[in-house]
């Protein structure tokens, strides 16, 4: 039994490429598991591995005592112990070999999946190594394939290839083999078969670089971008501020001729991009959030919760009658831009009150 299982081991070693003693740890964790399995009470339990000698053995080991043990599970009789060493005595340890064959599926199977995950992670880790410089950056990539079924895709960024999921594309978007296109690093993700680089074209901080990217000032540090809102191949709110009085934040964006903004636009598929101008002030902000639409008054609410100490930021915003769909908007798009842009919940009312159904009724009536 220890030959073969010497050989299982040497075997797996080559395999994963994995170094001797942190594979026998691993293997050491998975016979450990499934002793305690077995006997979850016991404290003492002794593995030994040794290739060079060959010797595979694991023991409990129980306290020898006078008369009935208080602990069973720890302790054993001066005469149980005798029986399985001449030489116990009353204080010292007696050792109980377990066999091998009974823990041996069960341990290997623990191992197995301890020494798959160790794999992952060191594969995750040199990922991360290759793509240090590239994570969390816009990078350029060639579309090689898209899948027909899934419009999944297959892209290579510095000679590298790597799965594009649909999910993370531009919606509406279609890609075709020898398109390069713009994305950003997410990181790098260890799903089921094997540790990889996530990328996406809906991330937000996709449109940040983009703008640093085409807008120099961004990258100088005179214009900043100070917060970004997007629903992905439909519309993006970015708010900007000037740090240089002489410097127009927007104007840097659009560049001449709407040159800059136009090449980041044609890159996101022609998704809608408005620029906002940032303002320390919340009410200002949140009025400035909502265009196009014109907004008569902001009342802003903020409340800390005692036992979570977070904070929850509303508002109350008047917009005029005939500028109410406007600040909603379709399918209450640029209310949920404002409210990610801002950080508030905003609860938007008309400035008079709608008139009802029955109102409507009663002023055919009177006519």
């Amino acid at each position: 039994m220890n030959k073969d299982f010497f050989e299982a081991l040497s075997l797996l070693q080559k395999e994963n490429d994995i170094d001797a003693d942190s594979l026998i740890e691993s293997v050491k964790s998975g016979i450990m598991k499934a002793i305690k399995k077995d006997y979850p009470d016991s404290e003492n339990i002794s593995i030994e591995i040794d290739p060079e000698t060959g010797k595979f053995e694991m023991k409990l080991l129980k306290e020898v005592v006078e008369g009935e043990p208080e602990d069973p599970a720890n302790q054993i009789n001066i005469d149980e112990a005798r029986a399985i060493s001449k030489r116990s005595r009353v204080g010292g340890m007696c050792e109980i070999k377990l066999n091998p064959a009974k823990f041996g599926r069960v341990a290997a199977q623990n191992a197995k999946q301890s020494i798959k995950k160790d794999i992952k992670d060191r594969e995750r880790e040199k990922l991360i190594e290759q793509y240090k410089d590239k994570v969390q950056e816009c990078v350029p990539a060639t579309v090689q394939k898209v899948e027909p079924n899934t419009l999944n895709a297959v892209v290579t960024i510095d000679k590298n290839e790597v799965y594009f999921i649909r999910k993370e594309q531009i919606p509406g978007e279609v890609l075709k083999p020898g398109d390069v296109i713009q994305v950003y690093v997410v990181g790098a993700s260890a799903p089921d078969k094997k540790p990889s680089i996530r990328i996406s074209r809906t991330h937000r901080e996709l449109v940040r670089k983009l703008f640093a990217r085409e807008v120099p000032e961004i990258n100088d540090g005179i214009v900043e971008i100070k917060a970004i809102s997007r629903v992905a191949g439909s519309r993006s709110k970015i708010a900007v501020v000037s740090n240089d009085p002489n410097v127009d934040a927007i104007g840097a964006c659009i560049g001449p001729g709407k040159s800059r903004i136009t090449a980041i636009v044609n890159e996101l598929c022609g998704e809608k991009i408005d620029i906002i101008p940032w303002s320390k002030d919340p009410e200002e902000f949140i009025a400035r959030a909502l265009a196009p639409a014109e907004v008569k008054s902001v009342e802003v609410f903020e409340e800390t919760d005692e036992d979570t100490e977070e904070t929850r930021r509303e508002c109350k915003v008047v917009v005029p009658n005939n500028q109410l769909s406007l600040a909603i908007g379709n399918k209450g798009q640029n209310a949920k831009l404002a409210a990610g842009l801002t950080g508030y919940r905003i609860d938007i009312l008309p400035e008079y009150p709608l008139p009802s159904e029955d109102d409507s009724a009663e002023d055919g009536e009177d006519e």
